[in-house]
């Protein structure tokens, strides 16, 4: 791969990771907001509940796309970015720029999730 992609796809995974950090900030910040609150009408308390719920697991889908991106930026570094993990073909600039965090090419993707279907 060239080393302006490689400098892409390293902008692109750092400005992603940048993000997360940011809304992660956010949304700690509106939890510990709400914790204050007394809530009269049971509903409203599990409404807020259910919507602490859903913000977590949201945050916990970040974590775990964050050790992906840190990852990849680790693959950027020694030079395996870009590569199959199983085929060791190379992947694809658009399925690079659709899912930069990918460690599979498309054929060995497709292959996986045929398997995972058989099962």
């Amino acid at each position: 791969m060239k080393q302006r992609d490689l400098d892409f796809f390293r902008s692109l995974l750092q400005a992603r990771r940048q993000e997360i950090l940011d809304e992660t900030d956010r949304a700690v910040g509106t939890m510990n907001g709400n914790e204050r609150i007394n809530y009269a009408d049971p509903a409203d308390r599990a409404a807020l509940e259910s919507d602490r719920n859903f913000l977590l697991r949201l945050r916990d889908r970040d974590r775990k796309l964050l050790g992906k991106i840190d990852e990849a930026l680790a693959r950027i570094e020694d030079g395996s970015y870009g590569r199959c993990e199983e085929c060791g073909g190379q992947i694809g600039s658009e399925r690079l720029k659709a899912r930069p965090v990918t460690t599979l090419c498309i054929e060995c993707k497709e292959s996986q999730e045929a398997r995972e279907k058989g099962r």
